[in-house]
């Protein structure tokens, strides 16, 4: 893609952005839960992957072409797979009562996200020194940024300031911290060039 895609992507961004708030106001009965969870959720991929698009070719990444291929086919199809697992579960958790059953289909979307940590895991091994070094640091300082807003959030929870449930609390972990190490890969590759 050339320099024009992060736009579209962008823009495809706010498209559904627009669509999440407008949706419901257009629509005359009630807006199914879902649709609107599904079009947050995909304006903010596309924004993160535009801001992908903008830092990473250049400046990120040094891997041969090959590997980054190999590492977004991967990530790609872990990704998707964890989309529709997602969904499937939420859907099959509405009708299913028995414990150990609904525990089963809660834990779905986890082998989905297995697979896209391998990903990431794999990609890591294959480049070169420098990308592990930058790989190393974003992910550090991801986690660690990461670990300090929850642990401040817990206290405010804790001082009865904030109240958020821990289902979404626990959920949102793992896109935030790679969401943060996104943004974090981009500032550390900077230092590199």
């Amino acid at each position: 893609m050339k320099r024009a895609a992060p736009w579209l992507l962008l823009a495809g961004a706010v498209l559904c952005g627009a669509g999440a708030a407008i949706l419901p106001r257009m629509l005359s009965g009630p807006v199914p839960g879902w649709l609107n969870y599904l079009l947050v959720v995909l304006g903010l991929v596309l924004a993160f992957v535009a801001l992908l698009r903008w830092q990473l070719p250049e400046a990120c990444d040094t891997a041969p072409s090959p590997l980054r291929r190999r590492y977004s086919r991967e990530l790609m199809l872990a990704m998707g797979g964890y989309v529709l697992v997602l969904f499937a579960s939420i859907t099959l958790l509405r009708h299913v009562e028995a414990p150990a059953l609904r525990a089963m289909v809660a834990l779905l979307p986890v082998p989905p996200i297995a697979l896209a940590l391998r990903a990431m895991v794999r990609y890591i091994r294959d480049v070169d020194e420098m990308q592990q070094r930058i790989e190393l640091e974003a992910v550090s300082l991801a986690t660690g940024f990461i670990s300090l807003v929850y642990m401040s959030a817990g206290f405010l929870q804790a001082a009865r300031v904030i109240d958020v449930p821990a289902s979404a609390a626990l959920i949102w972990l793992f896109p935030l911290v790679c969401f943060t190490y996104g943004l974090a890969k981009a500032v550390v590759s900077r230092r590199y060039r």
